[in-house]
């Protein structure tokens, strides 16, 4: 939950961002924008890092990392700096990610590992409601860095959480070489498979997220609060909380995974249709986005389950690049979002 958390507690003060450094609307988008690139090199580093060095060790580099670039953000003097802490940030929380992932396949078959995904879906639905809520709170009463000052205090924490509670699920073994990713990476780029999966999670990525890019200017010119972007979140959660229950009574009723991404797809493709018309209405925009984001925690667990099933000797490597591809699609979306500056587009 950690990493989405940590993004969506940023997204309320992204105008405060702008005002403060004196940038421009989609320079101050690029906080999030570039934040996903430098997400997708730390789940291939750190991908790599679980094979090399273990599963735990991988988690606790990857959180003093990640409490470097918070604690950076605190005290940066210019945009650029605050930049380069949130690119640093960013490397270092995406070992909640890839590290998370790794052990649960380390784990689990191919008959299970739906299921248990689909309860990470559960508890994903969760995080973006604390994220927003705190981050508004934190925006009216502390400004931007009382988010970042917040966000340090949980690096602080889950590292301490990591050394006690994680166990180590595969022991390091030989050192993965350049050579040896390149023939990875040559492999699963042939694979259609993996490429398929790759572009439906940066699409599903990109339709959640540029909703955290672009809303909060959205609400600001429609004269809302902070607190009204943040408590949108409770809809999200709540579309988020139904598509992952709901996810997770099928694949009970043994629903086929390759179906319900499917559904998903064309859901989240009619939904975004209906907020193309109903943008620049006031907010009726959140009605369909109930439906994306419902779409998005149904696809999103049966995509990542499945899509290294053919990988399984090579879990911790392979896991790494599939992230480093898909994460550098949702950057360039994001990107090019922040330029087109239209979330019904």
């Amino acid at each position: 939950m950690l990493p989405q958390f940590v993004e969506t507690i940023y997204s309320p003060v992204l105008p405060m961002v702008q005002e403060q450094f004196g940038v421009k609307e989609e320079s101050a988008t690029l906080t999030i924008s570039l934040y996903f690139i430098a997400f997708a090199l730390g789940v291939a580093f750190w991908g790599v890092q679980c094979d090399r060095i273990g599963r735990k060790k991988a988690l606790e580099y990857g959180l003093i990392t990640y409490g470097i670039g918070t604690l950076t953000a605190i005290f940066a003097p210019d945009f650029i700096l605050l930049l380069a802490a949130r690119v640093i940030s960013a490397f270092g929380i995406a070992v909640g990610s890839i590290v998370t992932q790794t052990i649960l396949r380390d784990m689990y078959d191919k008959d299970s590992i739906s299921k248990v995904f689909s309860w990470i879906g559960i508890g994903l639905s969760i995080s973006p409601v604390i994220g927003m809520i705190t981050g508004s709170a934190l925006a009216t009463t502390a400004g931007y860095k009382g988010v970042f000052i917040t966000l340090y205090l949980l690096a602080i924490l889950f590292y301490l959480l990591s050394r006690k509670k994680v166990s180590e699920t595969h022991l390091p073994g030989k050192e993965t070489n350049i050579r040896t990713l390149w023939n990875l990476l040559k492999r699963m780029l042939c694979d259609h498979e993996i490429i398929r999966c790759c572009l439906l999670i940066m699409s599903f990525n990109v339709l959640l997220f540029s909703y955290y890019s672009l809303a909060p200017f959205l609400f600001k010119e429609q004269q809302y609060s902070s607190y009204a972007f943040g408590y949108s979140s409770i809809i999200l959660a709540a579309g988020t909380f139904a598509g992952a229950k709901l996810n997770r009574y099928l694949l009970l009723n043994n629903v086929q995974s390759k179906s319900l991404v499917r559904v998903s797809t064309c859901a989240a493709f009619i939904a975004s249709v209906f907020v193309w018309v109903l943008s620049g209405r006031e907010i009726y925009f959140l009605i369909p986005y109930f439906f994306i984001v419902m779409a998005f925690s149904i696809a999103i667990p049966n995509i990542l389950s499945t899509a290294l099933i053919r990988y399984k000797n090579e879990t911790g490597s392979a896991g790494a690049l599939l992230g480093l591809i898909y994460y550098v699609l949702i950057g360039a979306g994001l990107i090019s979002i922040g330029f087109i500056r239209n979330l019904g587009i």
